[in-house]
């Protein structure tokens, strides 16, 4: 019998294997890197508090990736990544009036977010 034939149930197997990571563990990595990759596209705009802004930006994108890791809504992980990603940018995106680019990118990044965490984590 395959020892590896009951590792990951409900999953398909395949040739390939498929490391699984803690669901916060993802969600936060996750969070660092679309956080950081946010603020790295501002660094080119000019703001009149440039640095609060880009932590501003960092904080909200993290906070997208966290809160994804440590929930288990019953719907898809995209769709929940969605939901995070839209309301988690809901008040940034309300104090600045740019509402298209900041909700847009929350719910691009939320929903990516949701299907890695849900794809990967366990």
């Amino acid at each position: 019998m395959d020892p590896q034939a009951n590792r990951n149930p409900g999953r398909e197997q395949s040739s390939v294997t498929l490391r699984l990571m803690p669901r916060l563990t993802l969600g936060v990595l996750c969070g660092l890197v679309y956080g950081a990759l946010s603020a790295a596209s501002m660094i080119p705009l000019a703001f009149p508090d440039k640095r609060a802004a880009l932590l501003g930006a960092f904080i909200n994108r993290f906070s997208i990736g966290c809160v994804i890791g440590a929930i288990a809504l019953p719907w898809p992980g995209w769709l929940s990544g969605l939901a995070v990603g839209i309301l988690l940018s809901l008040a940034d995106a309300i104090i600045t009036k740019a509402y298209a680019p900041i909700l847009l990118l929350g719910a691009i990044g939320g929903t990516i977010i949701g299907w890695i965490v849900q794809r990967f984590g366990q």
